[in-house]
């Protein structure tokens, strides 16, 4: 019987290791949802937290690390998360756990969809369009306020307001601005100003402090865009901070980034008005002063000038002058007028000589001359070509085949017409047609030779 062989044996580390050789081959990076517990977050940034569902924990680790872009996103106690990492073995515990690389709110895919979709259709409808934002008020009398009365957004903008623009009188139509159903007050708080249910205001402004995309969810509803779009009344969007966007910014006629930034959008600064008021007062001194010196210079002029001493000498050298002036005046008129007199006797001889019936009757001798030497040259053209027919039937009379036969002279044919040059062409028994000067005779080759 043989000896059994000795177990191998491992060492914790080994098995540990072998454990997360095989967690991480198999599982690898996955996404998980769960609840997050028990955060702890650490001073070198690390953050430790465990995902749970109602039956199961999984213990979770986001690592920080320096210059990589990490997300938003606040992790907290009981929120709902989505995380993708790598599973593996915490050696030093040997319990496994799930390296988190990135975190985002359980259904922020969903919402984030959603938004897009809806900035498209109101994008496509001119919702959005620069053109159909109006300025706002530059030295508003009241402000409407639609927010909620118990967040700290308001008493900040209150406190700016106060201390921009004292004298502004502020309406604030308290609303939820968190929760279902917040969308529907706002947007009836919108409607309220507009009426004129309420105190009547020359802007309004929606406001909310930060949180997150669930928290803000509620000023990217349709019908609330929809509300402020339709708004007589300018309205500022002030939601969250400033890297939030809802699509409340997008319809309003101006987003500021934060709620206290639309207070000092909406009211101007006292303080720099009164400062400009003070400049304006400086400069329209000055100003005073300026033309109160020049006017005392010209009048300084005056006193020494020769018409303040003298004014009769002045007066009699300027009746002088308009004298003179007036004979100057007199010459050019009677210049002007021999002058157009001379234009229009130019212009009477040039109308008789231009007068239609002048005209006519010159160009109908013309016309007469015309014909005449048209007939004249018509005639002329015609007895040169009388002339040259008659020469050419002289000349064809006297070379034409006619005379020649007339002479004695015969033309022999073949049947065919075809002239005989040679007895080749007139071979025994060929019937031949000779053309003499008064007729024609048949007749039969009997023998054909040299």
């Amino acid at each position: 019987m043989s000896e059994s062989r000795a177990p191998h044996i491992l060492s914790v580390t080994e098995l540990t290791r072998t454990v997360r050789d095989l967690i991480e081959g198999a599982v690898g990076e996955v996404w998980v949802e769960g609840e997050i517990s028990n955060l702890r977050k650490q001073a070198s940034g690390h953050q430790y937290f465990t995902l749970k569902d109602d039956r199961c924990q999984l213990p979770c680790v986001l690592f920080f690390r320096p210059g990589l872009r990490h997300s938003s996103l606040s992790l907290a106690e009981g929120m709902l998360v989505h995380v993708r990492g790598q599973m593996t073995v915490y050696e030093a515990r040997g319990q496994y756990q799930l390296n988190v690389a990135l975190v985002q709110a359980a259904g922020a895919g969903l919402l984030a969809a959603k938004f897009e979709a809806l900035k498209r259709k109101l994008s496509a409808e001119g919702l959005f369009d620069a053109g159909r934002k109006r300025l706002l008020p530059r030295f508003p009398k009241a402000i409407g306020i639609v927010t909620s009365p118990t967040g700290a957004a308001i008493a900040d903008m209150l406190n700016i307001l106060h201390r921009r623009a004292p004298w502004i009188q502020i309406c604030i139509n308290p609303v939820r601005v968190q929760g279902a159903g917040a969308a529907a007050e706002i947007a009836a708080a919108v409607a309220e100003f507009n009426s004129g249910a309420l105190p009547p205001v020359e802007v309004i402004v929606v406001a909310r402090g930060g949180g997150s995309a669930e928290d803000l969810w509620e000023f990217n509803d349709e019908d609330l865009a929809r509300a402020i779009a339709a708004s007589e009344l300018p309205v500022v969007s002030a939601v969250g901070h400033e890297i939030d966007f809802t699509i409340a910014d997008f319809v309003a006629d101006l987003r500021a980034p934060t709620p206290s930034a639309a207070a000092e959008l909406v009211a101007p600064d006292s303080e720099a008005l009164l400062r400009r008021f003070e400049q304006f007062q400086g400069g329209m001194e000055r100003g005073m002063h300026e033309a109160v010196r020049g006017a005392r210079a010209r009048l300084t002029l005056v006193e020494r000038s020769a018409l303040f001493r003298e004014p009769k000498a002045r007066l009699r050298e300027w009746a002088q002058q308009i004298d003179e002036t007036a004979e100057r005046i007199a010459r050019l008129a009677a210049d002007r007028v021999a002058e157009e007199r001379r234009r229009l006797e130019a212009a009477r001889s040039s109308l008789w000589e231009h007068r239609p019936d002048h005209l006519l009757r010159i160009r109908r001798q013309e016309l007469e001359g015309l014909r005449e030497r048209l007939s004249r040259g018509l005639d002329q053209r015609l007895d040169g070509l009388r002339g040259r027919l008659e020469a050419a039937g002289s000349l064809l009379r006297v070379l034409g085949p006619q005379s020649t036969l007339a002479r004695g002279y015969s033309i022999t044919r073949t049947e065919e017409g075809e002239i005989i040059h040679s007895v080749a062409q007139a071979p025994a028994g060929k019937t031949l047609r000779t053309q003499l000067a008064d007729g024609e005779i048949r007749s039969r080759v009997e023998k054909a030779g040299q």
